[in-house]
């Protein structure tokens, strides 16, 4: 069960954000990942908990940000439920989407596993929810993904292989790339993985 560390800085100034402490677990019907994030100064900020099925459909996601929640999941497309600070006024909503994004690096792992995609393979359009902090506003946005190589590395524990994607925002044409090692996101704009105290888990 991998537990580490991620930290956040802002991609053009890389200016920190903030860190994620966070464990996962793959099982023989799917995957969850948990975490919670902090400031700079090390206060509280949040929480993530995402559970995917074994196909990679989201199947629970509770998000906390700055007393906004964020409970959804995929059901007549994605629909989720957005409460504000006070608590008085939940949002419902619904879009025809296949899963979630945000800031976490726990999405960008559960998108690739929805994608299944080949090295060398034709790219994939896929529409996704974006919940970013800190008040975690619904946003839907489409990207394009490809996997470009998977290179095996050894370890202690045997062979590894590290998957290098490219995501592609179609709305504006930014592209960047994504290196995923089984359930570990190892480098991705503003996201750095600084401690990993267990090897990645690897998907069947």
């Amino acid at each position: 069960m991998p537990r580490g560390r991620y930290s956040f800085h802002d991609t053009h100034d890389h200016t920190p954000i903030g860190t994620e402490h966070f464990h996962c677990a793959t099982g023989p019907s799917g995957w969850r990942y948990t975490a919670q994030t902090t400031t700079p100064t090390g206060d509280h900020a949040g929480s993530v908990d995402l559970t995917i099925d074994d196909l990679g459909r989201p199947i629970r996601l509770e998000l906390h940000a700055s007393a906004w929640r964020v409970r959804a999941a995929a059901l007549d497309g994605v629909t989720w439920v957005r409460t504000d600070p006070t608590g008085e006024h939940a949002q419902e909503g619904n879009a025809s989407a296949h899963a979630f994004t945000g800031a976490s690096p726990a999405f960008l792992i559960a998108t690739a596993r929805l994608l299944r995609l080949a090295p060398g393979g034709p790219s994939t359009r896929v529409r996704l929810v974006s919940f970013q902090p800190p008040v975690l506003a619904p946003l839907t946005v489409d990207q394009s993904w490809s996997l470009i190589t998977r290179t095996a590395h050894s370890t202690d524990s045997g062979s590894l292989p590290v998957d290098n994607f490219l995501v592609v925002d179609l709305a504006t044409g930014e592209q960047h790339d994504v290196h995923i090692a089984g359930d570990v996101v190892l480098t991705a704009p503003g996201i750095e993985l600084e401690d990993l105290e267990t090897p990645p888990s690897t998907f069947s």
